[in-house]
């Protein structure tokens, strides 16, 4: 990209320097002279016999020959030039003199040829190499010209809007719901105005990365017949003070005349941090910029007519004032889709993949919980890529499975090689979770299990839990940290040693036990709220929580978090002893098979075996079987 830049820049220049050198060729420059002689005189050369080139040329405007030539002892570059009578006695002369000394002589008689030949290889040539570079260096000095014009808004206009509709947002019915209302108004604010009804003059998009915000204001501009401007936080932001400012001025001045319109501002955190915040001071710039972008909201100044929509992942940096009624109105919160918004979503994303009968969508959105849109779109995609690298012509459940993994923990390792101790050591941690998983009713269920290496984890099992819910129970709470825990159980009781391999069950239990004392109020503590996360991400995540405790209270929470630990431990461990047959089934059948699915754990733990192939397709028969009779007692209901 830098070689063609230096190209175009020095162009210009290029075909200056070869028009300067064409011109100084053609006016022989180059150490040229030439002798003008007048008649007489050409005539005191012709009959001494010293010319010894000559070339003759009719003028076409008058009666008079251009004449040519070379005299005994010119140099190669010296010449001489005179005009002589149009009249056969001249040229008489002229072919006398030849017959006498034998020169060179060359003759046109038509003058329109000449002229032409000499302005098509003289004079074109030279307007052609100007014309060119005077074009090329004055579109250059247009575009520098541009890159000077810091000020001007780089919001970018769709006049009519894209092609994502609502159609191609899946899921999020009561977010479209709060969208499609400003489009109605556009379309028709007298309805609103007879209820005496204010449109919202923003609306502010929050929620995690990758949950549709962005594409929900794609589709708003599809839908709408509306002019829709469309621009990143960042654009305002220059290195010159005063540049946002005056893009923000000029991005409303362009909204006002084409009104009624909307502007839609994406990651708007990059401008819209609250301000005189942080250890060094406030940004100037950019202060700069959320001042004059709170004033053209709701300042003395009217925009009738303009909607804003922005999108942030991250409310709590937002600056207070931005968030007042009168600027961004409404929040609407788009969260992780539940089961059925993931199953829509799966199948927007596979209109165009070609999949085996056995994949079903419904099974895919139960394994997926916590996935967004933006994970789902990959995990169809990593499959889709691995059916082709795998040569298949539809996409099965294993490259679903595989997508999974990949996308949760990376690629597989499969050259990574274990000790047999040390993998017999993961197996036994690995099943360790899965029978808590089934012993427990509130535990974290395990869709998957391998003991296959993953980006940094030996093994590595999908526990997800078996009913997605809002809430959460104490009891469950405490049966999903013993769930956690089963895997360095299963090591302290098989091997009488631990492992490094819980660091990241501890992790994740500690911070369980830790929300339950202080943020909860489930210990013997009582029901007091001592942390709470605050907004000051300035600072950094770990100066995040407010502390409204003293120094011996938290030593009772630390007794607490480890009160609730060691219970946990316990019944964890009296779990695996009273199932330790069952947790070397599990083992063995993993250090055999490497990976084992939700159906193949629940066949082991109600049948003792590892199920075969015929086994595996009798359970999910009668799993069908029994799915379809539900649902038809369901109809039957409904229908009474």
């Amino acid at each position: 990209m830098k070689k063609n830049v230096v190209k175009k820049e020095f162009v210009p220049y290029v075909l200056l320097l070869c028009a300067a050198l064409f011109i100084l060729l053609s006016t022989n420059l180059f150490g040229g002279k030439t002798h003008e002689f007048s008649y007489s005189e050409f005539e005191k050369n012709l009959q001494e016999n010293k010319i010894t080139e000559l070339s003759i040329v009719p003028r076409a405007t008058g009666l008079v020959y251009e004449v040519t030539g070379k005299l005994e002892g010119y140099d190669k570059n010296e010449s001489f030039y005179a005009t002589i009578p149009l009249s056969e006695i001249a040229m008489d002369r002229i072919l006398a003199a030849k017959d006498v000394k034998d020169f060179k002589l060359n003759a046109e008689m038509d003058p329109s040829s000449s002229y032409l030949m000499r302005f098509i290889f003289n004079v074109l040539p030279m307007f052609i190499l100007v014309g060119g570079a005077i074009y090329i260096f004055s579109r250059q000095m247009g575009s520098s010209n541009k890159s000077l014009d810091f000020g001007k808004s780089r919001a970018k206009l769709s006049e009519e809007g894209g092609k994502t509709t609502f159609k191609d947002v899946a899921g999020l019915i009561e977010e479209k719901e709060e969208v499609a209302e400003l489009i109605d108004f556009l379309k028709n604010p007298k309805r609103f105005q007879k209820m005496g009804a204010r449109i919202p003059k923003g609306v502010l998009l929050v929620g995690p990365p990758g949950t549709g915000k962005t594409l929900l204001a794609k589709a708003v501009a599809g839908e709408a017949s509306v002019p829709f401007y469309f621009i990143s936080g960042s654009d305002f932001v220059e290195l010159f003070v005063g540049i946002g400012a005056s893009r923000v001025r000029d991005m409303f001045r362009q909204a006002k005349q084409n009104a009624p319109c909307l502007v839609f501002i994406d990651e708007i955190d990059a401008v819209g941090r609250q301000r005189g915040t942080g250890l060094g001071g406030g940004h100037d710039e950019r202060e700069q910029t959320l001042n004059q972008l709170l004033t053209e909201m709701d300042g003395f100044g009217a925009n009738e007519g303009i909607i804003i929509i922005a999108a942030t992942n991250r409310p709590d940096v937002l600056d207070p004032a931005l968030l007042r009624p009168g600027r961004f109105d409404r929040q609407v919160t788009v969260n992780l889709p539940d089961i059925k918004g993931r199953e829509e979503i799966l199948a927007v994303h596979a209109r165009n993949k070609i999949f085996a009968p056995s994949v079903k969508l419904s099974n895919i959105a139960k394994r997926t919980v916590g996935f967004s849109g933006a994970d789902l779109e990959n995990l169809l995609n990593e499959a889709a890529l691995l059916a082709v690298r795998r040569n298949k012509e539809e996409i099965t459940m294993a490259e679903i499975d595989e997508a999974t993994d990949r996308v949760l923990m990376g690629p597989a390792k499969k050259s990574k090689k274990y000790t047999d101790k040390e993998k017999a050591m993961v197996a036994h941690h690995e099943a360790g979770h899965c029978v808590l998983g089934l012993k427990l009713d509130d535990a974290n269920d395990v869709q998957k299990v391998t003991i296959i290496p993953r980006g940094y984890a030996g093994g590595y099992n999908m526990m997800l839990p078996k009913e997605e819910t809002y809430t959460s129970t104490k009891k469950e709470l405490l049966e999903r940290i013993t769930g956690l825990l089963g895997g360095r159980v299963a090591e302290e009781i098989v091997y009488n040693e631990v492992s490094t391999g819980a660091h990241n069950d501890f992790e994740k239990a500690t911070k369980i036990a830790r929300a339950m004392v202080t943020e909860y109020g489930m210990s013997d503590l009582g029901p007091i709220q001592f942390e709470t996360q605050e907004g000051g991400v300035f600072l950094g995540r770990d100066y995040n929580k407010s502390k409204n405790f003293s120094n011996e209270v938290a030593h009772e929470i630390d007794i607490e978090m480890r009160k609730i630990i060691n219970e946990c431990y316990e019944n964890a461990k009296k779990i695996i002893t009273e199932n330790r047959d069952l947790l070397e089934l599990i083992a063995s059948s993993l250090l055999e098979h490497e990976t084992l699915t939700k159906e193949q754990i629940d066949y082991i733990a109600t049948h003792g075996k590892m199920p075969s192939e015929e086994d595996m397709v009798e359970e999910v028969n009668d799993d069908v079987q029994e799915e379809l009779s539900k649902n038809e007692h369901e109809n039957k209901k409904d229908s009474e």
